[in-house]
C-alpha cells in the first residue's frame, strides 16, 4: 500500500488560523514538504506539532525532490505538502508533486483552509459573481501591461497578487487604461497590520501614499469590464480591438472581441470593418485623378 500526500492549508497570516483538520494531518505524516521550512517551522511550533521530517520543495528543486517523496509515497510513508502561506499551489510550487501522485495512482487528498484569493472576495464589496485567477503578474513591464490589458478588457472579476515593488506600477497602468475602473485591494490579509482600500486606481495610489503603505504582499480585485456599448467601445476595448484588426479579418477579430467583452459577433463587426479599412494605406491616385 502507498502512502497519501496531503496538500494542506495554512494561515496566510494569522497563525490561529490553521483548522484543526490541518494540525491533526500534520501530526499525522512522516514527512512535511514546505516552501520554506523556517516559516512551517514556526508554524509547527506553534500549533505544538513535532516528529515529522520537514523538507524543502521550492521551484528550484522541485523535480530532483519530489522524486524522493514520491519514493517515500510508494514505500507507504504519508507525506503533507504546505505553502509559506495559503493553499498549495496558488502560486506556489507542487504541482510536479501532484501530477507524478495522480499518475502513480497515489491519493491525493486536499485539506483545505485559508486562502488569500477566497478571503479577498469575500469582503469585496464589487460584484465577484464570476472570476478568473491571474496570481502574480509578470515581473517584465511589458509583458505585465498586456495582462493588465486583457484583465481591462474582461467581462469577468479579475483577482491577482502584486509584490509591493511593483504595486505603484500597476496602479498607474491600470490608471492610464481605465481609470473610472474600480478595484478593491488587500493588503497583509489577517495580519497586524491589514489594510483594505476600494476605489479607483489613482484613488488607491494616493492613498497608499498618504499612509506610507506600500508593503507588504497585495491582492487585488478587479471589477469586471462593463462596457455599455458595444458598437461604441470605451478606449479600452477600442484599443484591443484594434490590435486584432491588425492581426486577424474583421470576422475573427469581432468573435475575438465577444467571447473577450460579452456580447455577439455582430456588436462588433461594423467597428472592426471600419478600424480595418482606416488602416489601409490609400489607393494611389492615377495621373487624372
Amino acid at each position: 500500500m502507498s502512502g497519501c500526500l496531503y496538500v494542506v492549508a495554512t494561515p496566510i497570516g494569522n497563525l490561529e488560523d490553521v483548522t484543526r483538520r490541518a494540525v491533526n494531518v500534520l501530526s499525522s505524516v512522516a514527512i512535511i514538504a514546505a516552501e520554506d521550512t523556517r516559516r512551517t517551522a514556526t508554524l509547527l511550533a506553534h500549533c505544538g506539532v513535532g516528529g515529522a521530517k520537514l523538507v524543502a520543495l521550492h521551484d528550484h528543486n522541485e523535480t530532483r525532490v519530489g522524486q524522493s517523496l514520491l519514493a517515500a509515497l510508494r514505500a507507504g510513508r504519508d507525506v503533507a505538502l504546505v505553502s509559506d502561506a495559503g493553499t498549495p499551489l496558488v502560486s506556489d510550487p507542487g504541482f510536479e508533486l501532484v501530477r507524478d501522485c495522480w499518475a502513480e495512482q497515489i491519493p491525493v487528498v486536499p485539506v483545505p483552509g485559508a486562502s488569500a484569493v477566497s478571503a479577498a472576495i469575500s469582503v469585496c464589496p464589487l460584484p465577484v459573481g464570476r472570476y478568473r485567477f491571474e496570481g502574480f503578474l509578470p515581473a517584465k513591464a511589458q509583458a505585465r501591461q498586456l495582462r493588465l490589458e486583457a484583465l481591462c478588457a474582461a467581462p469577468e472579476a479579475s483577482v491577482f497578487f502584486e509584490a509591493p515593488h511593483r504595486i505603484e506600477s500597476s496602479l498607474k497602468a491600470l490608471s492610464a487604461l481605465a481609470p473610472a475602473r474600480r478595484l478593491m485591494i488587500g493588503r497583509e490579509l489577517t495580519k497586524t497590520h491589514e489594510h483594505l482600500l476600494c476605489g479607483t486606481a489613482d484613488e488607491l495610489l494616493g492613498t497608499l501614499r498618504e499612509k506610507h503603505a506600500i508593503r507588504g504582499e497585495f491582492v487585488c480585485v478587479l471589477e469586471a469590464n462593463r462596457d455599455p456599448d458595444p458598437g461604441h467601445p470605451s478606449p479600452e476595448v477600442e484599443r484591443a480591438l484594434r490590435a486584432l484588426v491588425k492581426e486577424l479579418p474583421p470576422s475573427k477579430a469581432a468573435r475575438l472581441a465577444a467571447e473577450m467583452y460579452g456580447g455577439s459577433r455582430s456588436d462588433y463587426y461594423d467597428r472592426a470593418v471600419a478600424l480595418t479599412a482606416a488602416d489601409k494605406p490609400p489607393k494611389p491616385r492615377g495621373r487624372d485623378g
